[in-house]
C-alpha cells in the first residue's frame, strides 16, 4: 500500500514571499529574509524543526526532537541511533512532504572559540514531495550550541 503524497505548491506569484527563513538574518545582513517558493519554506521548516527542543513549544509538546537532550551523553552507536530516530520520527510526523534521502550523523571534535568540544555532525539531503533535487544540510551539534553549517 502507497501513501498518497500532494503537493500544493503556493508560490504561484513570485514577488510574493510564503514564508521566513531559518536562521532569521540572511547572508546578505537583511534580518527576516523572506522565502519565495514553497520548497525553501519547506528546507526552513525543517531547520526549525531540527533545531527545536521537543517539549519547548507551548501547545506542540511533541513538536521537535531529542538531540539537545543528548548534547552530553557519550558519542555511542546507541547515541547515534537514538538522533536517527528522534529525527525520523519527527519530520515523518510533521512534515511528511519532506523526504529524508540521506541521514548521516558522525562524531566530531569542533574547535570553538576558548576550546574543542565533542560534538556530531548530522548531515542529511532532502527532498519536497519527490519534485525536487537533493539538497544538503549540515547541522554542528556541540554541548555549547547547535547550528546549522
Amino acid at each position: 500500500m502507497s501513501i498518497e503524497r500532494r503537493y500544493n505548491p503556493i508560490d504561484l506569484l513570485p514577488d510574493v514571499a510564503v514564508g521566513i527563513k531559518i536562521p532569521l538574518v540572511g547572508t546578505n545582513g537583511n534580518l527576516f529574509d523572506l522565502s519565495y517558493s514553497t520548497e525553501d519554506q519547506a528546507i526552513s521548516n525543517l531547520k526549525n524543526l531540527i533545531l527545536t527542543r521537543r517539549g519547548e513549544r507551548v501547545y506542540q509538546p511533541l513538536f521537535g526532537t531529542t538531540i539537545q537532550d543528548s548534547l552530553f551523553e557519550q558519542n555511542t552507536e546507541s547515541l547515534i541511533a537514538s538522533i536517527r530516530a528522534s529525527i525520523v520520527d519527527a519530520v515523518s510526523f510533521w512534515l511528511p512532504y519532506i523526504n529524508l534521502t540521506e541521514l548521516i550523523i558522525t562524531p566530531v571534535i569542533a574547535t570553538g572559540a576558548s576550546r574543542d568540544e565533542h560534538g556530531i555532525t548530522i548531515s542529511m539531503k532532502v527532498a519536497v514531495n519527490d519534485t525536487t533535487a537533493n539538497v544538503p544540510i549540515t547541522f554542528l551539534v556541540t554541548p555549547s550550541s547547535i547550528e546549522v553549517i
